[in-house]
This record gives structure tokens, sequence and C-alpha cells, in this order.
């Protein structure tokens, strides 16, 4: 099972999930199976781990350290166990709308897909200005103008389109991507160890140098979101019942240990100079510590790991259209998938248009957007998830957070009162 219409059967009350033919169609192909997922799942939280110096800019190493340390107990964990009870419970394309549509009604699956659509799309547009970021270095032609735009803009089109080549070209590519993406951040943490002084991950800011707390949260926010990206294609996971607990574990483990090793690798190796931590200073870390080669190879890591930030997302965003069609939310237009790739065709169509609009907004406008819009849905799934424990009690399901209501609305309000600080701090 496990196709897009499979939450239906499990609903043992009055209320079902309408059918398409579109989505019943998704059984006569290959599903995904755990290894790509975990790497799709990798790239939809960190975008391959590149994009966090602006933490260390913001408040500086020890803080950063700290924060990428501390901030997935607060809030990864939570939702990446919501996500794996309630993917798990309704193993259908649309994930978390399926989730407010059953818990609220449909009026409520609508707003949380919206929030989630558009906060998606504009993280596809931020995916493509930070690959940019990354080039600019080697090709100061795209640092600005109408040839940075054309650059953006032709890299979506590119990208799109291998993503309309089907999910299991997606998946093993995401595969290989996050590979050699991680390679030299591996031999940056390798060349750095002689020259590693403890005494610099303690460091606060550098003296006249204010913190920017907004900065920071929303870099933290930014770079350890979006586990529930995830259950927008459960319909597409083969076995997701058992794929996405283990699925999610692995991920959350790969970009923890990805962000904290570099971190560790950088600051702790040269001098802290703040104002030059910015989007892209890992690759003059890299020239400093260990020579060009590893600055460009460094730059060749980000600019792959962008193009797996981008197939992820891209992918997320397709397939929760295609789930709200099934939803009956959206046309049944965005249900139609390509005869050749089995792909939703329209969904992939929208969501790069929408991108290519919205590419002109700087990055840290975009990290802003993304995460306000993002964070009204989160406190909407919250929501659904306490109700759907309180509503369907005795409803089968395969991974079950280990705790009563009570201690479920205590999990939730520990990320729900970091949104509130993330609020105050911006």
């Amino acid at each position: 099972m496990g196709d897009s219409n499979y939450s239906q059967q499990l609903l043992d009350h009055q209320e079902t999930l309408p059918t398409t033919k579109a989505a019943s169609a998704s059984q006569n192909h290959k599903k995904l199976s755990i290894i790509p997922f975990i790497f799709l799942i990798y790239f939809e939280v960190s975008g391959g781990a590149y994009g966090a110096e602006a933490a260390v800019g913001a408040a500086g190493p020890l803080c950063s350290i700290l924060g990428f340390l501390i901030f997935p107990f607060l809030w990864s964990i939570p939702e990446a166990l919501i996500t794996a009870e309630l993917a798990t419970t309704f193993p259908g394309n649309g994930g978390y709308v399926i989730w407010a549509h059953q818990a609220f009604g449909p009026f409520w699956g609508l707003l949380i897909g919206s929030w989630k659509f558009v906060s998606g799309v504009i993280n596809l547009a931020s995916c493509s200005v930070l690959c940019i970021e990354y080039i600019k270095l080697v090709l100061p032609l795209f640092s600005c103008g109408a040839s940075r735009y054309f650059a953006v803009v032709s890299l979506a089109l590119v990208l799109s389109f291998l993503n309309y080549t089907g999910l299991i070209v997606v998946g093993y590519t995401a595969i290989l991507l996050g590979i050699f993406s991680l390679l030299p951040f591996i031999l940056l943490a390798l060349i750095s160890i002689p020259n590693i002084d403890p005494s610099r991950w303690i460091s606060l800011n550098e003296d006249r140098v204010k913190t920017d707390w907004s900065l920071f949260f929303n870099t933290l926010f930014w770079n350890l979101n979006f586990w529930d990206n995830a259950s927008s294609l459960a319909g597409e996971v083969d076995r997701p019942q058992k794929t996405f607990p283990k699925a999610l574990f692995s991920a959350g483990l790969l970009t923890c240990l990805a962000y904290l090793v570099r971190l560790l690798a950088a600051t702790g190796a040269m001098p802290l100079k703040q104002e030059n931590w910015v989007n892209g200073y890992f690759a003059d870390v890299a020239q400093i510590i260990a020579g060009k080669w590893l600055m460009i190879f460094l730059e060749i890591g980000a600019v792959l790991s962008s193009i797996g930030f981008y197939e992820a997302q891209l992918t997320s965003c397709a397939y929760q259209l295609l789930g709200m069609a099934d939803l009956g939310v959206l046309p049944q237009c965005f249900s139609v998938r390509s005869k050749w790739f089995n792909t939703p065709w329209l969904g992939i169509l929208v969501s790069t248009l929408i991108t290519v609009a919205v590419s002109s907004m700087n990055f840290a406008d975009l990290i802003s957007s993304i995460n306000f819009l993002y964070s009204l849905a989160m406190l909407l799934e919250f929501a659904s998830f306490l109700r759907l424990r309180r509503k369907l009690p005795m409803m089968e399901r395969p991974f079950r957070v280990p705790l009563e209501l009570p201690g479920l609305t205590m999990m939730c309000l520990i990320p729900s009162g970091f949104l509130g600080l993330y609020y105050v701090a911006g």
C-alpha cells in the first residue's frame, strides 16, 4: 500500500478522503526506497548544510555551536516525531494538508497548504540565490545586475526539468549530490585539526560587534527546519510505515553532525573576524586553511548541494499540490501526472514560475519570509497533531510518539515557545 489515497482506508469514522485516478495511478510505479529518501529529507532540511555562516557573524562561535547543538532538541526532534507519527498514520501525498483537513476540516487544510506552499517556493528561490552566492566567487560576472538574475532563472529552469524526469531519478541524484557536497567539508575538518584552538569555540562577539539575534534565529530556523516536508510525498514512499521513522532519524543525525563538524573546524582553526562570516564564507575558510584547490572543491560542493536542495524542495511543493487536488481543495488538474515520468507536471510548472518571480528578492528577505509563513503553518500543525490524538485516540498508529496528551502538549509548547522568542527577537 502506501499510495496517495491510502489514508482513507485507515479512517474508521464517517469522514473519508476523496480519491482520483491520478492518485491511484502511483501504485503502478516504483516507490522511493529508504536511502534516496534519507538524502531527500537531508536536503529539504539543511539544503546540504551550506548557509550556516551567518549565525557566526550574527552571534559569534559559542552561540552558533550551542545553537546548532541545542536547537534540534527544542525544535527539530518534536517536529520530526510529529511527522513520523502522522505520516505513517496518513501515508498519502499532501502530508500536513491531510492532517489539518482531518483535524479541523477542509478550510484549515487549504490554509496550511497555502502557507506551506508559499514558504516552499520562496525557499526554492533562496536556493538559487545561495547557489549564485558561491558561483560569483569564481565568476564575478554574476555578482549583480541582469547577469545575476539570468543565472538564477536559468538554474531554476534547468533543475525543474530534472525534477520532471521522475522521483526515482531525483532520489538517486540526491544520494550522489549529498556525498559529493559533503566531501569538501570532510577534507576541511581533517586538514584543520592541527590548527584547531578549542578556546576559539567559546568566543562571543568581537568588541564593538552587536549581536543580531534576529539574523541568528532566522539562520538556525532556516537551516534546521522543514522536517515535515517529507510527508507531502508519503504516497510515493515504499512501505512508509517503516521507512519514515528510520529515514527521519538517519537524516536528523546526518544533518546535525554535518553542521557541528564544519562549524567546529572552521571557527576553531581561524581567529575570529566576525564581519567576514556571511553566506559563502566557508569557501574563504577553505582557501585560508588548505589552499585554493579546496576552495574550488567546496564551491563545487555548494553548487551540487544547492541542486539537491532545489530538487528536494520542488518535489515537496509539487506533490503537496497533487495531494491537495486529491483532497478536493484544489482543481483536479493538479493531480494529473506526466504520461512519461508519472510526475505532477503542473505542480512542478507552477512552483517553478513562482520561484522565478520571487528570485529578485535578497537572501535575508527570503529567509525572513520563509520563516514567518512556515511558523504560522507549524502552529496549526501542532494543533492538528494534538486534535487528532484527542479526536481519534483509538486509530492504529504504526509509529506513535510515546507520550499521552499532557506530555504531547508540553512537547508542542516548547517549539511554540521558540516561535514566540523568534518573533520577539525579530
